[in-house]
């Protein structure tokens, strides 16, 4: 391992972690997980990381466990006397708690950038925030990385003159249109009114995609519900085919079989969460190379923005 850097990974990000580490040019770092009777856990790290720049790679979704565990393995390396810890989080779990929506609710996003900051953070990198200003939230650089930067060269290739890119609600429209610019191609748009999470009530298209191959990008795809009557509104509509591109797969609850049942031609991804099954129509590419780089710059102090493709 490169002298002065150690990078270590919390158990839901292992594999991840792994790529990573070999794209920067080094084998992960030793650290044990020891669990109590009733559900309690304790991390060390088994090897010296005093005066250390330590990595820690760890997605926060559900459950909370990996939100602890990615805090536990901050103090303990702050315990243990590290020079730098910076927090690599692929996935950013509670970021659409990211305002008071309704009266009496938190806004998760901070509390997590908070609890962050009280372990002992000097930095955080992730990827694809639901929202851009939980950036604010922390005291702390935030080195926020674009799915984008994976996905345009995959895009580039379906445009043979008949595409037009598309966001699943009007939270998209900024995304989709940074495309639509660059590939200087049609933008169109889906309304989607709900009636509560994970639920849509009704949804009506703004655009024209009648004969268009369509390009459905969004930052995550939870239940594919959103994602899933876009596509099947927009086939209603004259398109001729419906790919989506999405940076964390959540894929909860009837996600899947919803996929199934959809006319979506294929879902792509990323592996900043590792997908809970395999699936015809879903398609994974790895951040492991923008990740890695993008530490050997840090390391090396030398600029990122390079990568800061929205």
């Amino acid at each position: 391992m490169s002298a002065g850097v150690k990078i270590f990974a919390g158990r839901a990000s292992k594999e991840l972690a792994v790529r990573i580490a070999k794209s920067y040019g080094a084998t992960l770092g030793d650290i044990q997980y020891a669990a109590f009777s009733d559900g309690e856990f304790q991390v060390s790290f088994e090897e010296t990381v005093r005066g250390q720049d330590v990595f820690i790679v760890q997605s926060t979704m559900p459950p909370s466990d990996n939100l602890f565990e990615l805090l536990l393995m901050v103090d303990a390396a702050k315990r243990a006397s590290a020079r730098k810890i910076i927090v690599v989080v692929p996935y950013f779990g509670l970021a659409r708690q990211d305002r008071k929506d309704k009266p009496r609710v938190a806004i998760g996003a901070k509390l997590v950038a908070n609890m962050m900051m009280a372990a002992g953070i000097d930095r955080i990198m992730t990827m694809d925030l639901h929202a851009d200003q939980i950036q604010g939230f922390f005291e702390v650089p935030v080195d926020h990385l674009y799915g984008s930067t994976i996905f345009s060269s995959e895009i580039e290739k379906l445009n043979t003159g008949n595409l037009i890119m598309a966001a699943p609600d009007a939270g998209g429209a900024k995304r989709a249109n940074s495309y639509a610019k660059r590939l200087d191609v049609g933008l169109a748009i889906c309304h989607k009114q709900r009636k509560k999470a994970n639920e849509v009530a009704e949804m009506t298209v703004i655009g024209d995609v009648a004969g268009k191959d369509v390009v459905l990008v969004d930052d995550m795809c939870d239940t594919a519900g959103t994602l899933t009557k876009a596509a099947d509104l927009f086939i209603e509509k004259g398109a001729n085919s419906v790919k989506a591109f999405c940076t964390h797969a959540v894929l909860s609850g009837p996600a899947y079989d919803r996929i199934t049942n959809s006319k979506i031609t294929e879902l792509i991804v990323t592996d900043t969460i590792p997908l809970k099954q395999k699936h015809d129509k879903i398609r994974v590419l790895s951040v492991a190379e923008l990740f890695g780089d993008v530490i050997r710059r840090m390391v090396n102090n030398e600029s990122i923005s390079s990568h800061f493709i929205i």
